[in-house]
């Protein structure tokens, strides 16, 4: 049904939503985030299903934005640039508000949007070998859509450690800054998300799910007005010179003129 990912459910009503673009590291292009918008209404629809655990095929978890999608927006204009950025932040949207517990399987690397999948979901439980990072500003952009989710994950504090730097960095620190809630080594991952699992088997569907939105509401994470401001900010970080360039220099495989 759904070009770059896969559904599967088990008779407890335990579905494994799957990146599936493994050739590309699970990038996201432009139609992963209308399968993974497409995907999150299904399942949130779906009566049978309970609990929804989000992973990636292969060794990726999900390497961040596809560059050739993001290659092509360089040559969009301003509008439509702003409207692929909101295609962006209705996934992550739709993704965070799912009336399910969405429980994060990271089996492998995750960069950028990737990490702001991670984000959205409930708990995030990743393998002890894995890289994350807000790589962006490498390329002269920023990591806008993403923003309002990991804010809310790591506290300012936190994220400006790791924000802006494009610096990457492993498991035991994605846990000390509350990407991760927890890490173990690869054989120990399927017992270590069953075991988030199973306790909402015992819970009612629908008081997890209101549970679920009362915590959202308050946090206040998702905002319209902050989703709004992320799409903004990096339709105008697309205007810049910076980002002609780093995209450029990238697709040249040179450095860009900011490097030292």
């Amino acid at each position: 049904m759904f070009e770059t990912l896969t559904i599967e459910t088990d008779t407890r009503g335990v579905a494994t939503l799957t990146l599936n673009r493994v050739e590309k590291h699970n990038a996201m292009s432009a139609q992963m985030l209308a399968d993974l918008t497409d995907a999150a209404a299904q399942l949130g629809a779906d009566h049978a299903v309970r609990v929804v655990v989000l992973t990636g095929a292969g060794k990726s978890f999900c390497a961040g934005g596809d560059l050739e999608w993001m290659r092509a927006q360089r040559d969009m204009d301003a509008a439509t640039r702003s409207a692929e950025a909101g295609k962006l932040a209705t996934m992550l949207g739709a993704l965070n508000r799912l009336p399910k517990p969405l429980i994060g399987r990271v089996q492998g690397n995750a960069f950028g949007g990737g990490v702001g999948m991670a984000s959205v979901c409930d708990v995030a439980i990743g393998v002890d070998n894995l890289k994350m990072g807000f790589t962006e500003t490498r390329l002269g952009i920023i990591p806008a859509t993403i923003g309002p989710y990991v804010i809310a994950r790591m506290g300012e504090g936190r994220a400006r450690h790791v924000f802006m730097s494009a610096r990457l960095f492993g498991a035991d620190e994605a846990v000390d800054l509350g990407l991760l809630a927890k890490v173990v080594q690869v054989e120990d991952l399927d017992a270590a998300i069953e075991a988030e699992v199973v306790p909402y088997l015992s819970c009612a569907p629908g008081a997890v799910a209101a549970a679920k939105k009362l915590a959202i509401d308050l946090g206040g994470a998702g905002t319209e007005a902050a989703v709004a401001m992320s799409i903004a900010a990096l339709a105008e970080r697309w205007e810049t010179e910076e980002a002609a360039e780093g995209i450029g220099a990238f697709f040249d495989k040179r450095k860009a003129n900011w490097v030292k």
